[in-house]
C-alpha cells in the first residue's frame, strides 16, 4: 500500500513537473513567434507584403498573455516594441490625404515612434508650416520605413515613405513641389532625401528643397550663421537653466563631413557667452563630442549640477533610452556613475516644440515657396 502511495506521489510530481516544462516551452514559442514578426517589419525596404506583416505582428502580439510578452526577444525586437506607452496616437495627424491641389509642401521627417514626440515635435512643425501658408497643402514624408512600420503596427497610422509621398503628389497633379526636411544638418539623410527628390523632378514644373535646421554647414569649426545662432539663443532661452549649472544639449552625431556642424554649434555658444553649455552626440562623432569628453570638460569647468536636453528635431528614441534610460550606457547613468556632479537631471523635449525652431522652419520654407511661384 505504501509503495503504491509512493509511487503515486512520484508519478505526479513527474506529471506537474511535464506539464510545466511544457507551459513554459509553449510560452516560450509564442513570444518566439512573436520576435520572428517584429523582426520581419524592422527593415528599411517596404514591400507588397508589409501592410499584412505589420498586422500579424500585432495580432499574435495581442494574443499573448502578459508572461508571454515579457518573453519576446529576438534580433531587434523586445516587449517594448509594442508594450511601451510613448503617449496618445491620435494626438497626431499622418498628413497622407490626398485633394492635394497644385501646390505642395512636403514636409520631411526621419520619423519617431514616440507618440507626444512625433505629435508635438513633429506634427508642431508641419502645423506651423501649413499656418504660414494657406494656399499651399502640407504633406507629410517620414525617411525611416523601420519607424513607419513600427506606428503602422502598434498604432495603425500609416505614415507615407519618401516614395509614396512623392507618387501621392503626382497622382494628385502637384505642379509646384517644395520639400522642407527637418533634419538638422546636410548630412547622410539629407543626401539621400535630395537624391530621392531628383528622381521625380521631372514630373512636376518647379521642385525645390529647402534648408535643414542649422543651414549650410561651412568649412570648418568657426563658420557660424544666422540659422545656428537663432537656434542656439531659442534652445538655452526653452532649456531655462542656472548659470551654475551645466546645460549639455546631446545630438545623434554622425561620419558625414557634416558633422562639423556640432562643432560650429560649440562655437556658436562660446560666441554668444553661454558658458555653461556643451554640445555632445550619441556616436562621439566627432570625437570632442563624446560623452566621456564632454563629461571631463564639464567636470573641468567646475559645474557640479547638469541638466541633459536632446540636441534633437524630436524626443524619442534616443533622448528616451540613450540619454535619459535606466541603463548603465545611457548619458544619465555615465554622468551620474562619474561621481563628479552633484545632480543630473533630464529635459525631455524635442526641437520641434519650440515655436522660434518652428518659426525658422517657417522662414526657409517661405523663401524656397516664394522663388518656386516666380518660376
Amino acid at each position: 500500500m505504501k509503495k503504491n502511495f509512493f509511487m503515486m506521489f512520484i508519478c505526479a510530481i513527474l506529471a506537474f513537473t511535464f506539464a510545466g516544462c511544457n507551459k513554459a516551452a509553449r510560452d516560450k514559442k509564442a513570444a518566439d513567434k512573436v520576435a520572428a514578426l517584429i523582426d520581419a517589419i524592422y527593415v528599411q525596404e517596404r514591400n507588397d507584403k508589409t501592410d499584412e506583416q505589420c498586422a500579424a505582428a500585432k495580432k499574435a502580439w495581442d494574443a499573448l498573455t502578459d508572461a508571454q510578452k515579457e518573453l519576446v526577444e529576438g534580433k531587434e525586437a523586445d516587449p517594448d516594441y509594442f508594450g511601451r506607452n510613448t503617449g496618445d496616437a491620435t494626438k497626431d495627424n499622418a498628413l497622407n490625404h490626398d485633394n492635394i491641389g497644385e501646390d505642395e509642401i512636403l514636409v520631411v521627417s526621419f520619423g519617431t515612434s514616440f507618440n507626444d514626440s512625433r505629435a508635438e515635435d513633429i506634427y508642431g512643425i508641419e502645423k506651423a508650416v501649413q499656418a504660414a501658408n494657406p494656399s499651399w497643402s502640407v504633406r507629410r514624408a517620414f525617411t525611416a520605413q523601420i519607424i513607419i512600420n513600427h506606428i503602422q503596427a502598434r498604432e495603425n497610422e500609416k505614415i507615407d515613405n519618401m516614395d509614396q509621398a512623392l507618387e501621392r503628389a503626382v497622382a494628385n497633379g502637384v505642379k509646384n513641389l517644395v520639400i522642407q526636411p527637418t533634419h538638422l544638418m546636410h548630412g547622410a539623410e539629407y543626401d539621400e532625401l535630395s537624391e530621392a527628390v531628383e528622381k521625380y523632378a521631372a514630373k512636376f514644373e518647379s521642385v525645390a528643397i529647402a534648408e535643414p535646421l542649422l543651414g549650410e554647414v561651412g568649412k570648418d569649426a568657426s563658420v557660424i550663421n544666422a540659422d545656428k545662432e537663432a537656434v542656439a539663443k531659442a534652445v538655452v532661452a526653452e532649456a531655462n537653466v542656472a548659470a551654475d549649472t551645466a546645460l549639455v544639449l546631446m545630438g545623434h552625431g554622425t561620419s558625414h563631413t557634416a558633422k562639423v556642424t556640432y562643432s560650429q554649434m560649440q562655437t556658436q555658444m562660446e560666441k554668444l557667452g553661454y558658458k555653461n553649455v556643451f554640445i555632445g552626440t550619441v556616436e562621439g562623432e566627432p570625437e570632442e563630442t563624446a560623452c566621456d569628453a564632454v563629461i571631463e570638460a564639464v567636470k573641468n569647468a567646475g559645474y557640479k549640477k547638469v541638466v541633459l536636453r536632446p540636441l534633437m528635431v524630436v524626443a524619442g528614441d534616443h533622448a528616451n533610452n540613450d540619454m535619459a534610460g535606466d541603463e548603465d550606457d545611457s548619458w544619465k547613468s555615465m554622468f551620474l556613475a562619474s561621481e563628479a556632479f552633484d545632480s543630473v537631471e533630464c529635459q525631455i523635449e524635442g526641437l520641434g516644440r519650440i515655436p522660434a525652431i518652428q518659426s525658422l522652419y517657417v522662414a526657409h520654407t517661405a523663401k524656397v515657396a516664394d522663388s518656386v511661384k516666380k518660376n
